[in-house]
Formats: C-alpha cells, structure tokens, sequence
C-alpha cells in the first residue's frame, strides 16, 4: 500500500518543542502547527499535446496542493483549483481545457475540466456517479475515456467532452485505464502484474481484442503511441521474467513481443516519444535513477545524461526535449528541460543539506541490504539514529532530498533509509526474497542494518528509533512488538496495526492485495495474518510508541488503529495518538507539518539522554495482554 506522501517541500523543523510526559496523549492534527510552510507534488507539468508551451501543474496555494495552468510562452501561471482540502490529480488535453479530480477526504469524486484561459467548471461526463479515480484519456477529437472505481468494481466510460456518458465495460475488482489509441478505438485496462488478466485490450463499443496474462511473466501497460507506426495501433508494456525487465509491444496483427536486446537487471518504466519510434525508459537501480533513450524498430540504445541522483519524473517532448524532476539527498527537487524549455517554478525550499550522506551494504539473510545513510555534519563519536521505513511494499527510498530527513539531520539525529527485502530497484529476486514472511523479513532487515551502524560506531544502541507512513507504519508497529527493547522508539503514521479488521474494511485494491500477500483472505488463512498483524505483538511492546491516524482514511482505517491503540492501553504500554481530519491521501501542508513538528520532538524526548537500563516487556508485567490479526500491501494502492 502505499503511504501518504512525505512532503519534501514542508519547511524543516529543527526545534525540540513536542509535547512532554509520559502515559496515552491525544490531541488534535494542528496543535503547534507553524504559521508559515508551503508544500510541493513531485511531477512534472502535463503538456498540451497540441500546443506544448501550454501545460498543467501542481503546485502550493497557502499550505495546499492545487491545480495551476503555465504558460510557457509568456512565463505566466493562473490558479484553476481553490479546493479546501486541496488536489492533486490533474491533465491537459489536446484543446488545452485543463483537468482535475474534484475529490472529497476518503478520495470519492469525479473529474471537472475548463479551458485553459478560464471559464466555468463542467464534469468532464455527466452522469458519471462518483467514484474513485482509475484512469483518464481524452483524445483529439474530444472523445473522452475515464476508469472510475466503485466499492467493487471499475466502470469505464466514454463520450463527448462535457457530454453524456456511455458505459463501455464494468469489471470486477481493481483496473486501471493505461491508456487510448488516439482515435479511442482502442483502450488498454491494467489489472494485477501477476493475474491472468494483467492486461486487456478493449475496442470502444466494449469488444476485448485481446487478454494478455501475467501468470509466468508479470506484465505492466504503459500506454499507446502516440502516433501509428506502419499503420498499426502500438501498446508499450514492460514485462518481468526470473531475472530481468524488458519492454514490450502489442499491435493487433502481431500480439504481444518483447525486445530481449533492451534488458534490465532492476525495474524500469518508459513513455513513448512524440514520434512514436522511440520511448524513454527511466531505470530504477539502488536508489538512484539512470534515463536512455531506446528506439525499439532500430534496436538502438544511448544514455540521456542526468546528475547522479534520482528522476521522480521524465517526460519526453517534441524535438527530442525531455523534462526531467531531479533531486539528490542534499538538494531539493529541480526541474528543467534538455532543450531549455521554460517550465513552473517548482516551489521547493532553496537550501543544502547539511550533513554526510552515504552508501553502506549490510550482509542479511536474503543477501546484501542497501541503506542510504545520512550523518549530522557536526557529529561527535555515535549520534541518536532514526530509521524511515518506506511504504509500498512495492517501492523503494532513493537518494532523494526528504523534508523527515532534512529535519532529524538538522536536529542532530543520524537517519538511516533502508531498501529491506521486497523494495523495487534490486531485481526481480530481491523483490520475491520475503516470500511469505509479509513483514517478518522485512523487520529482521531492518534489525540488521541497525546492529551493523552500532557495530560500526556510527550510531548509539541506546538510542534508534522508526518512523513509518502506511506499510512503512506497519512495519514500525511490527518491529516494536516482535523484538521488544531493540527500538526505543517508535512512530507509526497512518498504519495497519490489525491485518484483519483492515482487510474487511480497506478499499477493494488493498483487500486484492492483502489476499494475495497472504494467500487469502483472513477466513480461510487466518492464522497467517494473525503471526505478521501488528495486534499480536501489542502487548509485548516496551518502547514508547506515537500513532497518527487519520479520520477518513479508506486505506488504513481509523476502526483497526483505535483498536491497536486499546490493546496498548491494556498492556500498559507507552503510547500518544494523533488524529488527523483527512484520508490516507492528504493534501493540506498544515497536517504534515504538524506531524513532522509532533513527532520530531516526541524522537528528540525519547532517544536523547543518558544511558537506560533495559525495558521489561509489558506481557511480563501485571495487566499485560495479547491479540491477534493484521495487514500488508503490493503493487499500488
């Protein structure tokens, strides 16, 4: 699943002001929340395939994503969106009307669009009800194609622009709309990698031209060409085998065929340039980026310079112009184009960041562990150390700027961003290496790489804690209860706490995900989910624990957290708990840095001071208690 986005673009906190005491603390999402911040969505701006200078962004509006249109001719930018909660999904079309998801705080709305010079709000289609956002295209002629997810299923509409809606297809479960032929005669739906329906090609009336099946193979849908080749209609696909990635093709003569020539030992994705002829494939490879060009007809191949860091975004433009989102872990995200094009000011925070930031491989059970370690410049012998679990599970930490980062190393705290088994960029084979162990495999790296950086004498052993958002808050609830007294410190934001209660809750991807993680759901395999839930290892916690929730999130549901935080309150552990007013997905920059504030300081009141004596876990003592039950994640959420 994946976690609420950390906002690198939040001002860093760099003073110790949480709140004291000890004992179960709950207050509100804006307590202590700073006047004055600004936040940033890393992507790049959607351009008009018609009119390139004209494009669509994201960008902060006092505190909160919104929609914004660029000019680039005239340099100029006009706000479209002035949503309360903010937005942050947004496209251009081939006319210029610019597009956005109207979204309420569980992620439930439609998309509206308007032209790009302003005027009136319209539904994109009308009698569309409001659902979840899984795909848009629109194409030169106005015909529009949007997914929108129900409970249960996906319904794809098309029509008009602005006109009604005609359904073409409603499918059971999770898929998402990767993409039209530019006449919309062809679409391309994306279900599970793994599934026998990892990809169905579907003419407009509804007809299936084709099911491409990711049993053996996995198998992602990337889109269409932009233009025919030969006359024929393109889909780009990558495919996984035992050991490698590979882009594909399908056409409807030719069925679907791979390019073995074009291989990658780590994940890759890809966009077709404008002409069709070429695509642009960003590889993903130990927490860094790497971009080529690839002319899939002419097997030809050739690096596009980039700094050394990560690409949260690549795009190519006409006359071979690529727009690139570049960032490393001590410099915030920069946006530019190879052919000088003027892009949006991107909003980020005009600083450095202090410190020593480096690689360090540790030996683990699965093999080597990749961790980006940063230090405080001003270091003196083994500092406190906070370890960021990344979310997913399918995803990885890059060397990339993080405002958490920034903040603890500014704080003195060393951060430690491990890439555990299971994270993207380091194989096909790392990423099956946890096999069933959801969880197990993951906390046991996590507990390596620490005994690694104490032996070292980077870091103190008295003094490391976690810090989580989503899967990466389940793993930080997970560690806590598995191995009482390792960590002395824990914070959790917006987890699965109980695998069980969230499964029947969560939405539809999540529960598609969870089964297969576990191999089922939690009536015909539960004593799977109870050995990797976070609730069955609650009351053996001894380390104090600060659990953010959120009201409104669909995808970690608040009902499962209160329950973890009661089975806590019956263990006499530890513990504060934070709500938020939102969902999983927030967009207002007041919540994060409230959180980043809150929880900087409960680290920086936990893992400072002198040397402790070692914790009695709570089953040991009297009124402590166990449960049983929990969750996980895969491919998106």
């Amino acid at each position: 699943m994946t976690g609420s986005p950390r906002l690198p673009g939040a001002a860093p906190a760099t003073g110790h002001d949480g709140p004291g005491g000890a004992g179960s603390r709950e207050t509100a999402a804006k307590d202590g929340a700073p006047a004055r911040f600004h936040v940033y969505h890393g992507s790049l701006p959607q351009v008009c395939g018609r009119d390139p200078d004209r494009m669509a962004f994201t960008a902060d509006a006092d505190g909160r994503c919104q929609i914004f249109t660029w000019d680039a001719s005239a340099r100029r930018a006009r706000q479209v969106t002035h949503r309360p909660q903010g937005t942050a999904h947004s496209a251009v079309d081939p006319a210029a009307h610019v597009w956005w998801f109207d979204e309420d705080a569980r992620g439930a709305g439609r998309w509206l669009f308007q032209p790009f010079d302003g005027g009136p709000d319209r539904p994109g289609l009308t009698g569309v009800p409001r659902g979840t956002p899984r795909g848009l295209s629109v194409g030169d002629d106005a015909t529009v194609v949007m997914g929108v997810g129900g409970p249960r299923s996906t319904t794809v509409y098309t029509g008009t622009r602005g006109g009604p809606a005609r359904e073409v297809t409603r499918v059971n479960g999770l898929v998402t709309l990767r993409g039209t032929t530019p006449s919309a005669g062809l679409l391309a739906l994306g279900g599970p990698a793994g599934s026998a329906r990892a990809v169905t090609v579907l003419s407009s009336d509804g007809g299936v031209a084709a099911v491409l099946s990711g049993e053996r193979h996995r198998l992602w849908a990337l889109g269409f060409a932009p233009v025919r080749r030969d006359g024929a209609d393109e889909l780009l696909l990558v495919q996984e085998t035992d050991d490698r990635y590979l882009p594909a093709c399908w056409t409807p003569d030719g069925g679907l065929r791979t390019h073995p020539w074009c291989a990658f030992d780590t994940e890759i994705t890809a966009r077709w340039y404008p002409d069709g002829r070429h695509v642009l494939i960003r590889q993903d490879r130990h927490g860094r980026s790497v971009l080529y060009r690839a002319g899939l007809a002419d097997r030809t191949l050739a690096e596009v310079p980039t700094r050394p860091g990560s690409l949260l975004d690549a795009a190519p433009r006409r006359d071979d112009d690529v727009h690139v989102l570049w960032t490393d872990t001590a410099h915030p995200p920069r946006m530019y184009s190879t052919a000088g094009t003027a892009l949006p000011p991107l909003g980020t925070v005009p600083v450095h960041v202090p410190g020593d930031h480096r690689d360090l491989w540790t030996t683990g059970r699965g093999g080597p562990v990749h961790t980006l370690l940063s230090l405080p410049a001003d270091r003196s012998g083994p500092v406190p150390a906070v370890f960021l679990v990344h979310g997913g599970p399918t995803d990885h930490d890059r060397d990339a700027y993080d405002g958490i980062v920034h903040s603890l190393v500014a704080s003195g705290f060393a951060v430690a961003r491990v890439n555990y088994r299971g994270s993207t960029g380091y194989g096909p084979h790392w990423r099956r290496e946890p096999g069933g162990d959801v969880g197990l495999a993951q906390t046991d790296d996590l507990a390596a790489v620490r005994a690694d950086l104490v032996g070292r004498g980077l870091i103190r052993a008295d003094a490391t804690g976690l810090w989580g958002v989503s899967w990466g808050g389940y793993l930080v609830l997970l560690a806590l209860g598995r191995r009482p007294g390792l960590w002395q410190a824990g914070v959790a934001v917006k987890p699965v706490a109980d695998c069980a209660a969230a499964h029947r809750t969560t939405t539809p991807a999540l529960r598609a995900l969870d089964e297969r993680l576990f191999g089922g759901t939690p009536d015909t395999v539960p004593a799977r989910y109870a050995r990797n839930s976070p609730i069955s290892y609650a009351g053996r916690v001894a380390d104090p624990v600060l659990v953010v929730a959120a009201g409104h999130d669909a995808k970690c549901p608040p009902g499962q957290v209160r329950g973890y935080l009661d089975a806590l309150r019956a263990a006499g552990a530890r513990h504060e708990a934070m709500w938020l007013d939102s969902g999983h997905d927030g967009y207002e920059g007041e919540d994060h840095v409230a959180v980043l504030r809150r929880a900087v300081g409960f680290l920086d009141r936990e893992l400072r001071g002198p040397l402790r004596a070692p914790k009695t876990p709570p089953s040991a003592r009297k009124g402590g208690s166990r449960r049983t039950h929990d969750a996980a994640g895969d491919d998106t959420a």
